[in-house]
């Protein structure tokens, strides 16, 4: 068994996006990184990161990236870039041992893509996959939608879905149960 680490890293990201992959992945750019701090032996919160990023292959958010995020077009054209916006994390981060973790790989394969972009080192440290472990903690192979995986364990879904900072927050709370910390309760039948 492999210790956990000193701190959680819970990040959610959203990016530009159209319906229908209008906009294809490779030139989807990060538009708001959210980040919940996770003490690793309370599993409590203990500091949460957000910002907006500004988009420069597309600089125009979509109506259906707006409508999906509810993220404007003046809270992008006054944010930072990529760059500036990885080293204000990497400054929260600090010299801590966190351990970064997301629902699912996308948030890290769009880190990837950002990064290389720029040509910036990412100031994180491995990746925990926890839609992958929530499904394993269940014995199951289905991969819940952070949303479904809230409804299973019977937890309201707080804040505005599709924005990082909240999504984050989620995850966070979903995390305990994914690492086997907190059982999952049972479900229980209706009728």
């Amino acid at each position: 068994m492999t210790k956990d680490p000193a701190f959680f890293l819970v990040i959610d990201l959203e990016a530009t996006c159209d319906e229908e992959g209008r906009i294809p992945e490779k030139i989807m750019e990060i538009i708001e990184i959210g980040a919940v701090l996770v003490d690793g032996a309370t599993l409590e919160p203990v500091g949460e990161f957000a910002t907006f990023v500004r988009p420069v292959i597309r600089p125009t958010l979509t109506e259906f990236c707006k409508k999906l995020t509810t993220i404007t077009q003046a809270d992008v054209d006054g944010a930072p870039t990529f760059p500036a916006a990885l080293e204000a994390l990497g400054r929260f981060v600090g010299e801590r041992d966190a351990l970064f973790g997301s629902w699912g790989d996308y948030d890290r394969k769009q880190f990837e893509i950002d990064a290389n972009r720029w040509g910036v080192p990412l100031p994180l440290r491995g990746h925990m996959n926890i839609k992958k472990r929530f499904s394993a903690a269940l014995g199951e192979t289905t991969r819940y939608g952070m949303s479904s995986a809230l409804e299973r364990l019977g937890l309201p879904l707080l804040g505005t879905h599709h924005r990082g900072i909240d999504d984050a927050r989620n995850i966070a709370r979903i995390l305990p149960y994914a690492i086997g910390r907190v059982p999952i309760p049972e479900v229980r039948p209706t009728g």
